[in-house]
């Protein structure tokens, strides 16, 4: 069991902080790599801290678990909070307040395998052919970067 359900046994769907370290892979001809999670948005890659792991240790972890690629450097370039990032989930009503922190990575090894148990779709974009179910956010951040 992971920290979030943990808490959620806890505190039934009560408001939760919970920390999304992600990260910007950016391939030699500067082409980022999104991913789509079970048809969702496309966006980069991250994931949950769990209980006793650095938020960069848990994006190498969450990278390689679910697109199969191994992270060697990581760059910070910000940390997001506020109202954007409250997230309520339809249905059971869990409702989570996200902290992102975010990287740049252009140092990594193998090739992209995701996961197909989660239904995830990963693959490298030029940056001025974006796809258009691109997060929001994601896609405002990556304007403001100007890679």
């Amino acid at each position: 069991m992971n920290y979030c359900e943990g808490m959620r046994e806890k505190i039934g769907n009560a408001p939760i902080i919970i920390v999304r370290p992600s990260v910007a892979i950016l391939n030699s001809v500067g082409e980022i790599l999104l991913y789509q999670y079970g048809g969702g948005n496309w966006g980069i890659p991250g994931g949950i801290l769990q209980l006793n792991e650095s938020v960069e240790e848990c994006v190498k972890r969450t990278v390689l678990e679910d697109i199969g690629l191994k992270v060697n450097s990581l760059s910070l370039i910000g940390v997001y909070s506020g109202a954007e990032f409250i997230n309520k989930v339809e249905g059971s009503g869990d409702e989570y307040h996200t902290v992102a922190i975010g990287y740049i990575c252009t140092d990594f090894e193998n090739e992209i395998c995701p996961d197909q148990n989660q239904s995830i779709k990963a693959q490298f974009f030029h940056l001025s052919q974006l796809p258009e179910d691109i997060d929001p956010f994601i896609k405002s951040q990556l304007k403001k970067l100007k890679f």
